[in-house]
């Protein structure tokens, strides 16, 4: 299947700090990002959606300023194009202003349906931190 690649900007009015906790934990990502978050004895989280888990590992990681979650199936190891989500804070120092810079390279969703998707998401994350 041929992937698509989103990129879009959220404006957040809270701090790095606040909402790394929220992109980079378990805890964080489940109170927004999916019904179900675990992490396994080998560190990868597995993302639960619509009761269909989901594996990926961190592919990067700098705190408070950006992580990536590379997608993969435990079940085919010789995948090489992996879907991923990476998020990015950035500030813009001029206005002070935090953005959140979402990526999101994967199947299954054209551009108007992954618009819907992460706006709805990146609501849900502001709602919870009051940015």
């Amino acid at each position: 299947m041929v992937k698509n690649k989103f990129v879009a900007d959220y404006q957040i009015n809270a701090s790095k700090k606040i909402i790394f906790q929220y992109l980079s934990t378990a805890s964080g990502l489940e109170e927004w990002f999916a019904d179900e978050v675990r992490i396994n004895e080998d560190k990868d989280f597995i993302f639960d959606f619509d009761n269909e888990e989901h594996y990926a590992k961190i592919a990067s990681i700098r705190s408070n300023s950006h992580i990536k979650f590379e997608f993969f199936d435990p079940k085919d190891p010789i995948e090489s194009d992996h879907a991923y989500i990476e998020f990015k804070l950035e500030e813009n120092e001029l206005t002070q202003t935090m953005f959140l810079k979402v990526i999101d390279y994967s199947d299954g969703y054209d551009d108007e349906e992954s618009v819907a998707i992460w706006d709805g998401l990146i609501g849900k994350l502001k709602e919870i931190i009051g940015g």
